[in-house]
């Protein structure tokens, strides 16, 4: 078999990072490949981040499903990929269509047509994983690409999974409509995150209507007459027309050839990378970004990590720094949380201080006529810094970015005591907390 061209650098995998680094290196003048056997973009834009939030939109805004699916298809361009390949080739990156597959150091077969590298760039991503629950292929079942593709409204519908994507799917369907009931075994929503951010949501959802099954698992499930029915490890059932199984997702790692470089690869674990995102190989130069890592779940940390790569591959060193990347469930209220969480800090040992605040405190509640939520900050007692911090309340993926870049500056408590915030605003709430901070630290 020959080879038909040799690349400076071929890309794997079209999503989020896939596309910053391949266009990256196009304009700095490398000759670069992208290999997509789905959708150039990849998920975030056709079967995530821009249809979920689409849809929490439009239930905010009280309009009806037939509203809201206009809007969401008319945003991910009804999942047709055209655009987003022709902005590749006017960057000058040639776009490959097919399952690549890493033959040798330096080569990879695309649907039987070899090519050459100097440089491979892994973004392939990851995949929903539907949990093993005896029954559960013999039910309709969805995953969130489905959910958020599909033009139907169930009218019961079930949600395996408490975590950023159940939350959301329960507020959209039961926006809509859908009598949603919601499983999570742990006992409490968004389980890794501050236990006050996953109460308030719960509280938002059982308003709703939503009915919440904490502290229960999926234990078997099967057809009945009408619909299914699926019962808990509590010795509950819950009765419905379809399942959403949200209980995450696995870095996509299987099947790309990765062992003929040495690189091992275990099922269901992200690749690893050091701090340069570069993949120790025995052979050739193999670099990682986004989520097949394992380390960057979301589509800004993806970008984070491409734009490292991206960095490095032009000869400019640059390593990571995961201390300060946001975490945020789009629901309404919004739940925020950046750097260490209180279940992360006891793991680790970290004596951390806690300071925190009602948002119904500030005026800006009143003026909203909202009062739910909290913000709550984390120093780490050694430091005497911010590690950490949590706010579940309206519009906090805004006013919450000043504490990110805090946490990444490490700036001093003593300086983040004297700015000022605009009244009335949400943003006024993290200067008790750190006047608090500052006095016991």
């Amino acid at each position: 078999m020959g080879q038909i061209h040799h690349y400076d650098a071929v890309v794997l995998g079209g999503g989020t990072a896939g596309e910053l680094v391949a266009t990256g290196l196009a304009r700095a003048g490398r000759d670069v490949a992208l290999v997509e056997r789905r959708l150039v973009g990849g998920v975030s834009p056709y079967f995530a981040c821009v249809p979920s939030k689409s849809l929490l939109l439009s239930a905010r805004r009280g309009e009806t499903w037939e509203m809201a699916l206009a809007r969401r298809d008319a945003l991910t361009g009804r999942r047709r990929d055209d655009p987003a390949a022709a902005r590749m080739a006017e960057a000058g990156v040639t776009v490959l269509r097919g399952r690549g597959h890493v033959v040798e150091p330096g080569a990879i077969d695309v649907d039987g047509v070899r090519h050459g590298y100097d440089d491979l760039v892994v973004c392939t991503g990851s995949e929903p994983v539907v949990p093993a629950v005896d029954g559960l292929g013999d039910v309709p079942v969805w995953t969130s690409d489905e959910a958020l593709s599909v033009p139907d409204l169930p009218r019961r519908l079930v949600i395996l999974g408490g975590g950023p994507v159940g939350c959301e799917m329960a507020q959209v369907y039961a926006s809509f409509g859908s009598q949603v009931t919601l499983v999570e075994a742990s006992g409490r929503l968004l389980a890794g995150e501050a236990p006050f951010t996953g109460e308030v949501l719960a509280d938002a959802l059982r308003r709703m209507g939503v009915d919440l099954r904490l502290g229960a698992a999926a234990s078997n499930a099967g057809r009945k007459d009408t619909g299914l029915r699926l019962w808990l490890s509590d010795g509950g059932t819950v009765d419905a027309d379809r399942v959403l199984a949200a209980a995450g997702r696995r870095p996509r790692v299987e099947g790309l050839g990765l062992e003929n470089l040495g690189v091992a690869v275990a099922p269901g674990h992200g690749l690893p990378v050091d701090e340069t995102c570069r993949v120790p190989s025995e052979a050739g130069r193999v670099w990682a970004a986004g989520d097949v890592t394992g380390v960057a779940r979301t589509a800004h940390a993806a970008r984070y990590q491409a734009r490292v790569v991206l960095s490095n591959l032009l000869g400019r060193r640059r390593t990571t720094d995961y201390r300060a990347i946001p975490r945020v469930v789009y629901t309404t209220p919004t739940v925020y949380s950046v750097g260490i969480s209180p279940r992360q800090a006891d793991e680790l040992g970290i004596d951390l201080c806690t300071a925190g605040y009602d948002l119904a405190a500030t005026a800006r509640a009143a003026v909203e006529a909202d009062e739910r939520g909290r913000v709550e900050l984390y120093a780490d007692r050694s430091r005497g810094l911010l590690a950490g911090a949590a706010a579940a309340g309206l519009y906090a993926e805004e006013w919450m970015s000043e504490i990110t870049l805090a946490i990444r500056a490490e700036t001093p408590l003593s300086l983040l005591t004297d700015v000022v915030h605009a009244f009335p605003t949400y943003g006024e709430s993290v200067e008790a907390p750190l006047r608090e901070l500052a006095a016991d630290l």
